[in-house]
């Protein structure tokens, strides 16, 4: 059967998720079918002699010749396939440890029938990376196959998440900004599509501040304990951008439309009781016995039957599942428009200007 567009999409972030480096010569053969699939045959300019890496992948590109485009994605998915299928066989056999190993910017665990998913840059308040988004995808699908119960997801250090790492909007030159908006609009939509589709019963613990993309998020969860020291904020105005996650359908839902307005336009922060008086959070607890109380009674929910409790969240998700989708969909296509506005870059602009004063 002839490889899909989204087929093609979740190999190109496959490749991201790949820990051995492949080699020379396959990288380029994935530059060349990746480029014959999106773009067809080569028409670029041939690079100078001198320009060698630019000219070892025209070579490769070119040297496809007329290939058909959905011939080369084809190819580009099955090689893809075949480099994490290897790797997968490489790798160390599951049951050894209770940590996970393989990840960079997330500590993953699996104890008490609980597959705990934690985000660990605590020095960078647990901001999200461009890595993180795939190390996170990686956790969930891996996560929603294991013998878990439920996945919880938490942060190290004072943070719970601080959103996105600004830092992934930086050093792209402006002819890049088209290329680079699409392919994070992308990135952004298969990552939310990950919660979404999410079998399992999936919980928050939100230890400290959350902002940005681990806020808008939470309406994809089944339940959200929160420390009494936990923020939640939306500055989606503030930096010229608009809100994904699904919170543009999943807010005014929860919360109301009026309310969910104050968060997702004007930017309003919300302490964690008024998070719950507004249904955000299912119920919060003094930061000094927080992680106490969360934890003794998770484990006791992990005890619970895990077939009747995956069951039970998919008679109340499933029905809106479809609707969730299309709506991912829309919020990526126009944070991908966004991304690329004056608005946009000068907002990010002068939120470095302002950092660097401090």
């Amino acid at each position: 059967m002839e490889a899909s567009q989204k087929d093609f999409e979740t190999a190109m972030h496959q490749v991201k998720l790949l820990k051995k480096d492949p080699g020379n010569e396959v990288k380029l053969k994935l530059y060349a079918l990746y480029k014959q699939a999106s773009e067809g045959p080569c028409n670029a300019p041939k690079p100078g002699i001198f320009d060698l890496i630019n000219k070892a992948k025209w070579d490769a590109w070119n040297a496809l010749g007329s290939l058909p485009k959905e011939t080369a994605r084809q190819n580009y998915v099955d090689l893809v396939a075949s480099l994490s299928s290897s790797e997968s066989s490489s790798q160390r056999k599951p049951g050894a440890d209770s940590k996970q190993s393989g990840y960079e910017t997330l500590v993953v665990t699996s104890e008490d029938s609980i597959t705990k998913i934690m985000f660990n840059r605590p020095n960078k308040k647990n901001a999200i990376t461009t890595q993180m988004y795939h190390e996170i995808m990686h956790a969930l699908d891996a996560a929603g196959k294991d013998d878990s119960a439920f996945a919880v997801f938490t942060g190290n250090g004072d943070y719970y998440c601080s959103g996105n790492d600004l830092n992934n909007f930086t050093n792209v030159l402006p002819d890049e900004v088209e290329e680079k908006a699409k392919h994070f609009a992308i990135l952004l939509r298969n990552f939310v599509d990950c919660f979404i589709n999410f079998p399992k019963p999936l919980i928050a613990v939100v230890n400290g501040p959350a902002v940005g993309i681990s806020v808008t998020l939470l309406g994809l969860f089944d339940i959200v304990y929160a420390s009494d020291r936990a923020t939640f904020h939306t500055p989606f105005s503030h930096l010229g951008q608009s809100p994904e996650g699904c919170s543009s359908y999943m807010f005014p839902k929860i919360m109301g439309s009026a309310k969910a307005a104050e968060m997702l336009i004007f930017g309003k922060k919300l302490t964690a009781r008024e998070a719950y008086t507004q249904g955000l959070v299912s119920e919060v607890f003094p930061d000094s016995t927080f992680q106490e109380e969360v934890w003794t009674r998770l484990k006791t929910y992990s005890q619970l039957p895990p077939n009747a409790m995956k069951i039970s969240k998919q008679l109340i998700r499933n029905v809106e599942k479809e609707k969730l989708h299309a709506i991912n969909s829309k919020e990526s296509s126009i944070l991908q428009d966004r991304w690329q506005s004056d608005e946009c870059i000068n907002a990010i602009m002068n939120f470095f200007s302002k950092k660097a004063k401090l």
